[in-house]
């Protein structure tokens, strides 16, 4: 499955398009990663735990997003879009595009 945030597939002109697609990852964050992100806020650094967490919410969205494109027969999803929320600290990551055939 091709993914791309680009609208078209250079080479690959596309057959048909069928419809928008797309997949959403929510995940809380417990106590112990908000204390120590807290921390290291004050003191400077970076979250490893929030990066890890980020990267696979972004992971789990675009291969949802993909699997529904299969689903239709897809075997492309142009035009993504990455949208990151926080609602009462839980992180949302929804992946939105439109899945092709070339």
């Amino acid at each position: 499955m091709i993914i791309t945030t680009t609208p078209t597939l250079e080479g690959r002109p596309v057959r048909d398009y069928l419809g928008i697609v797309t997949g959403e990852a929510i995940i809380g964050a417990n106590i112990f990663k908000d204390l120590f992100a807290a921390v290291r806020d004050v003191v400077g650094g970076r979250s490893s735990a929030y990066e890890r967490a980020l990267s696979n919410a972004r992971a789990h969205a675009l291969r949802e997003m993909a699997e529904r494109a299969a689903d239709r027969g897809a075997n492309a999803v142009v035009s993504v879009d990455l949208d990151y929320e926080v609602i009462n600290n839980m992180l949302m990551v929804t992946a939105a595009g439109t899945a092709v055939e070339t």
